[in-house]
């Protein structure tokens, strides 16, 4: 990356602030430093990382937050390339092996066709109609779908074209495992968009899906494929050595401490102060330092329910944020166990196990757990078995707030049903995020309008991921590590676009 923002005369260096120090506000000022920009974090809390969070101790090492990520992202590439990062890769052992489970028994995922004939996952009744969807869906009547703004929930989308038990033992596992959430409580058009258009286009989601790969392979030519093939992201998941946050740690360290202020809430923001056509279009203030700051742009990566918090002025008059909709979130506790290897008398081989809400009628109150030494075996002493338990969520907002005793005994009690685990762990540690996951729900449209509107009302306001949250991401570019590394490079592309042409356009 070369710099493009500056030149022989230092006062043209422009100035940017981005507010919260996650993963997608530290992209963002990493792209915007290689840039040749004044960048400055501002961070409330007392550590940088957001929700990678990664701890090591006594032989262990485990994340508290976002576990694993992908490369589906070219920025995330581009990022972890421009890092050095890549020797510090680590991809899990097996990662294709994951579990659900059905009448209290983990069964293998199918990852095929043949796969799910043989699979007991689903009765025969509910794989016939997943193979048949295509020729059910082929020519179904347009007005059976659903309107192009309707808020569909993903259960019921999924009911129409698969059935209730693919809901049940599929579905739901993979929204509550990724989001926390309940299939009924999220709306389809903002959770799955690539699904959700397949069905307008296609009527089928699996004919579409196939239909869509044909043709996009029909229109490369061969030597666009070579090339796509070359510089094509590892689908896989990964983490890295020492955990998630070597990433965060990384791009803390590039940055610099100058340009990093921890325990720095931001508590007011003005644009154009003075009227003025100057460069310096905004004054920041923060709690640790009443001293007021200049700078030409604005990225807002902080949660909704905090921007509502600030104050914000506009040529001196007060900009209200009473339009910004309530975000609801769910708890989620993190627990950290490990128990004699000997002492696991069922072990599975894979990335770990998911456990469907149904679930609960067998006994079971975990959401799921990763099996995270047996992923990376460097995590914990060759004689243990690390695993990673999430409790909580939509389902079981209260459970997720329970104490550690009473989580370690649920957790041995599921480890116990579903690996066959004896006696008590060897380590427990807890750690609760009482604002896990925001619910992606039938509100998140009126989400969109309401960051589409301070956009445009208040020019250099810009706003990259709202709502890095434990496991995956955000909530303006979809949830995933990933997406909110690509939402913070794509929020600073825009920062670029707009100082540059505001430089080109200044009047003396």
């Amino acid at each position: 990356m070369t710099s493009s923002a500056t030149d022989d005369n230092p006062r043209s260096v422009k100035r940017v602030a981005v507010v919260g120090a996650g993963v997608s506000g530290l992209a963002a000022a990493y792209k915007l430093k290689s840039h040749g920009l004044d960048v400055t974090v501002f961070e409330a809390e007392g550590r940088a990382g957001g929700r990678l969070r990664s701890v090591s101790r006594d032989g262990l090492i485990w994340d508290e937050g976002a576990n694993t990520m992908t490369e589906s992202e070219i920025e995330v590439k581009g990022l972890i390339d421009a890092l050095g990062l890549q020797e510090k890769q680590q991809f899990p052992i097996s990662q294709h092996k994951r579990y659900i489970v059905k009448n209290g028994e983990p069964l293998l995922v199918p990852t095929n066709p043949a796969a799910l004939l043989k699979s007991k996952l689903l009765s025969a009744q509910s794989k016939i109609q997943v193979i048949f969807e295509p020729f059910m869906w082929k020519r179904r009547d347009p007005s059976s779908l659903c309107d192009e703004n309707s808020e569909e929930s993903v259960g019921s989308f999924f009911e129409r074209h698969f059935g209730k038990e693919v809901v049940d033992y599929l579905i739901d596992p993979f929204v509550g495992g990724s989001s926390a959430a309940a299939p009924e409580s999220l709306s389809m058009r903002h959770s799955f968009p690539e699904l959700w258009n397949l069905e307008k286009r296609f009527g089928s989601i699996i004919a579409g899906a196939l239909k869509s790969k044909l043709f996009a392979g029909r229109d490369k030519t061969g030597e666009n494929k070579m090339a796509q093939r070359k510089n094509k992201p590892k689908r896989g998941s990964f983490s890295f050595q020492g955990g998630m946050q070597t990433l965060t740690d990384t791009l803390c360290k590039e940055l610099g401490k100058d340009d990093l202020k921890l325990n720095a809430k931001v508590l007011t923001l003005a644009y154009g102060p003075d009227g003025s056509s100057s460069l310096q279009n905004w004054s920041i203030t923060c709690a640790s330092d009443q001293r007021t700051q200049d700078v030409d742009a604005v990225i807002m990566t902080a949660p909704l329910s905090s921007v509502k918090d600030l104050k914000i002025t506009k040529r001196g008059t007060p900009f209200p944020l009473n339009f910004l909709p309530e975000i609801t979130y769910v708890p989620i506790s993190v627990m950290i166990t490990t128990f004699k290897k000997e002492n696991i008398k069922r072990p599975l081989e894979g990335f770990g196990v998911l456990v469907p809400s149904k679930e609960q009628q067998n006994g079971l109150k975990t959401l799921g757990t990763l099996f995270s030494s047996m992923m990376f075996p460097d995590r914990a002493p060759s004689d243990l078995y690390l695993y990673t338990t999430f409790i909580g969520g939509a389902q079981n907002r209260e459970l997720a707030q329970a104490s550690t005793d009473e989580l370690k005994k649920i957790v041995t009690s599921d480890l116990r049903k579903l690996l066959g685990a004896e006696g008590e762990p060897t380590f427990v540690n807890h750690f609760c995020w009482s604002k896990g996951f925001p619910l992606y729900g039938r509100n998140y449209g009126s989400v969109l309008e309401a960051i589409d509107r301070i956009e445009k009302d208040l020019p250099g306001f810009f706003f990259a991921d709202l709502f890095l949250v434990i496991l995956v991401g955000n909530h303006k570019g979809g949830l995933s590590v990933g997406k909110a590394i690509a939402s913070g490079c794509k929020a600073a592309d825009l920062v670029i676009s707009y100082l540059n042409s505001a430089s080109d356009n200044t009047v003396p």
